[in-house]
């Protein structure tokens, strides 16, 4: 096999470089498929073209014997691609197998999907939006689910992929080997914003991850300014900071304006309209805007919250 005869196959540039043991094995059955691929090109194409030659009809006289069919040549072509099969079959269940598994010891996150972030709550309560933040060489457990829609949360280093169901939790399960930032992404068509549905894996050493799980993200902060935090991570995929229009409005001088709306009477954007927007934005929908955003009840602290409200009522029109 071409595979035994490249020790540096797993070196190759073609895929991402792996960040765990199972993405280097999945590596091998990947480069292998692709190398027997090749072989087995290379002898039907060679074949075809040695028998063309060394066969062709020389002259009108040539009358080659009619054989009808080679008992032990149909066997052994149709054998030994069989055994091929089932051989990558067997390598790619135990893959799958492992896949699957999901360590005792491994440290539980849980991963909350929604149109069109990510959202991820630690075993302590806290919370972080687009980045998962883990140990290195430690078990990781994630528990997910969706907040709207079917979303799949994908991890090209990791070779993993796994879909997010409303309604119901799946699983997924790593062990980072390598210290790094690694995208992911959402695999699943979830809307208009899909293609930005991206966050990132931040793997760390096991004391720095401790430090950074223990400490307050907002510690010395305003609460404007843990509002544009929020808004940096969870809002920005549908709303900007500006006037201009995305999924949803631009929210420069939204606050004290009159907003119309789909079915509601007009209102101001006061501070109870902005907080209801937020947690209940089905309740009002501005016109020329469908129902789209994913309510945010129960996904913020109060701190959070209110920091959104007055970031928010921060944001003016540029002259």
């Amino acid at each position: 096999m071409l595979y035994l005869l490249i020790p540096s196959a797993s070196a190759a540039k073609w895929l991402p470089a792996p960040a765990t043991k199972l993405a280097e094995e999945v590596d091998q059955l990947i480069y292998f498929l692709v190398e027997i691929s090749i072989l087995s090109s290379l002898l039907v194409i060679g074949g075809f073209v040695y028998f063309s030659i060394r066969f062709r009809r020389k002259s009108e006289k040539d009358k080659p014997p009619a054989i009808t069919h080679n008992h032990l040549l149909e066997f052994l072509w149709s054998f030994i691609p069989f055994l091929i099969f089932m051989f990558v079959f067997g390598w790619g269940w135990l893959l799958y197998d492992k896949m699957r598994d999901h360590p005792k010891e491994a440290l539980e996150i849980h991963v909350y999907g929604q149109m069109w972030n990510w959202d991820f709550v630690y075993k302590n309560g806290k919370k972080s939006s687009g980045t998962l933040t883990v140990p290195v060489d430690k078990p990781v457990k994630l528990i997910m689910s969706s907040r709207d829609v079917i979303h799949s949360f994908f991890i090209p280093s990791f070779r993993i992929k796994q879909d997010v169901l409303p309604g119901s939790y799946t699983a997924l399960s790593f062990t980072a080997n390598k210290k790094g930032k690694f995208p992911v992404f959402c695999t699943e068509l979830c809307g208009a914003g899909h293609s930005s549905m991206l966050a990132t894996v931040h793997v760390m050493e096991r004391e720095e991850w401790e430090k950074w799980l223990a400490k307050n993200p907002y510690k010395g902060m305003s609460l404007a300014q843990i509002g544009g935090s929020v808004f940096q991570k969870s809002c920005t995929a549908c709303h900007t900071a500006s006037t201009e229009k995305r999924i949803g409005p631009g929210l420069a001088g939204l606050f004290g304006t009159k907003r119309e709306f789909e079915k509601e009477e007009a209102k101001v954007a006061d501070e109870n309209y902005i907080r209801e927007s937020i947690l209940n934005p089905s309740a009002r929908i501005v016109k020329g805007y469908g129902n789209l955003m994913t309510p945010f009840a129960g996904l913020l602290t109060e701190e959070e919250m209110t920091g959104l409200v007055e970031y928010i009522k921060s944001l003016k029109v540029s002259p």
